[in-house]
């Protein structure tokens, strides 16, 4: 299901199609970027985890009936995906219970970075969620990637410092954004 789109990208549920497993697993298998991404818990190490994965996300999400998720960001020259953004509630200190808190998030091949596609699919999932209403996202960063820092403030976002809220009480650099006026 397509959930968004600009002039250059698609942003869609991620399938298991063999294409999208590649994907998923070529980039949730990589060390540099799953450090950033709760200091590398959950590395893929076998391509067979790639479908498990994608299951488990569509499992995770599916109360929220597309609304939230975390999804594929295609662009359209390329004909296949270049990482995922994410819009969903935040979970709380025991890292596990979602929070009235949304957040917004990017993980991206390294191959990609660098293109705007970041940002671009960011922007696009945010101007769909605060056209339903919703007044804040947050963005929450592990201290040192600056790469997705720059992101935040592309967005526009507002660092408002470290805190321990979420992810089992992490410290994470956090930035908030409130719906346009």
């Amino acid at each position: 299901m397509m959930i968004a789109s600009t002039a250059r990208l698609v942003v869609r549920d991620w399938t298991e199609s063999p294409e999208d497993l590649a994907v998923v697993y070529d980039i949730y298998s990589r060390e540099e970027v799953m450090r950033w991404l709760g200091g590398g818990r959950g590395l893929l190490t076998d391509p067979g985890q790639a479908v498990e994965r994608v299951r488990s996300w569509r499992e995770r999400n599916a109360p929220y009936d597309g609304r939230w998720g975390l999804w594929a960001i295609e662009p359209r020259a390329a004909g296949g995906a270049a990482g995922s953004v994410l819009l969903k509630p935040l979970p709380g200190r025991d890292g596990v219970t979602p929070t009235d808190d949304l957040e917004v998030g990017w993980h991206l091949h390294p191959d990609a970075q660098g293109h705007g596609y970041a940002t671009e699919a960011a922007r696009a999932v945010l101007a769909r969620e605060f056209a339903a209403g919703t007044a804040r996202v947050h963005a929450v960063v592990m201290a040192g990637n600056e790469p997705s820092v720059a992101v935040a403030r592309r967005l526009g976002m507002t660092h408002v410092g470290v805190r321990t809220d979420w992810y089992g009480g992490a410290e994470l650099e956090t930035f908030v954004l409130n719906r346009p006026v």
